[in-house]
């Protein structure tokens, strides 16, 4: 498979999932736009570790996800560098965990700003080049939990149950275009924002560390491992394939067995 000549944005990218995403989409010779938080010298180091490694464009987008303005900016910007922009990931997302009667509404706001309304923002401004040119991929990175609830996670559960049913009226939307619009969920990948998770874990349910990785964690998910950000890349790789073509509206689990259940 190759991706030359294609253009891809990738929200959340500079570390962990989102990263691995860009990378790997680098590696099929796409041109990339990272995007996200980050000490200025590491984020340029990754940005010229991908043009370097992989032979690409790669441009970094400090577009604030909470600002639909700039989210759109970004997308605009990247077709004006690279001529299109045929690929977007909506990867971006933060966590917070509290009993809802303790949960903060500006967190919930937070949450559903970055999780979800950026990925509708962004998939506003990238459709119409993708529709035209009769070509596109959009991705959204949702969790098992766009599928199954867990408790103290009200604003995190919602907004990714959200991505499903965004996913899926962008698919519909999009049938007749050449563009496709599918999930992937990934169970707990060992990421910095599941390493976050653990003192907030530890604190509401009154746990150690190693009980919030045995018992909390990894008990959900059969396999009792961490999904690799390897994994969760090379399935989006694969759904930018030609042999992809005809999937789209699915929410694909990369869980372990998690939502088999």
């Amino acid at each position: 498979m190759s991706l030359n000549n294609r253009t891809a944005i990738v929200t959340g990218s500079t570390s962990g999932i989102g990263l691995a995403i860009a990378r790997a989409l680098a590696t099929e010779g796409a041109n990339v736009v990272i995007n996200g938080l980050g000490e200025s010298d590491a984020v340029a180091a990754e940005r010229a570790a991908i043009e370097r490694d992989f032979g690409v464009g790669c441009t970094y987008s400090a577009a604030n996800m909470l600002s639909g303005d700039e989210i759109r900016a970004m997308v605009a910007e990247a077709e004006s560098r690279f001529g299109s922009v045929d690929i977007l990931v909506n990867n971006a997302g933060i966590q917070f965990v509290s009993p809802i009667e303790a949960f903060p509404p500006e967190k919930w706001d937070q949450i559903i700003a970055i999780n979800l309304t950026a990925a509708f923002h962004a998939i506003q401004a990238a459709l119409p080049g993708m529709r035209s040119r009769k070509w596109g991929r959009i991705i959204n990175t949702a969790s098992a939990h766009s599928k199954v609830a867990s408790p103290f996670k009200s604003a995190y559960v919602s907004a990714k149950h959200g991505i499903d049913g965004l996913t899926k009226t962008v698919a519909l939307e999009a049938a007749t275009d050449g563009v496709t619009a599918n999930c992937v969920s990934p169970g707990y990948v060992w990421t910095p924002l599941v390493e976050r998770q653990i003192p907030e874990t530890m604190a509401s349910r009154g746990l150690t560390r190693e009980q919030v990785i045995e018992d909390v964690l990894l008990h959900a998910q059969p396999t009792k491992q961490f999904v690799t950000v390897e994994e969760v890349a090379g399935t989006c790789v694969f759904l930018c394939s030609d042999a992809a073509k005809n999937i789209t509206g699915t929410n694909i689990s990369i869980d372990g067995g998690w939502t088999a259940a």
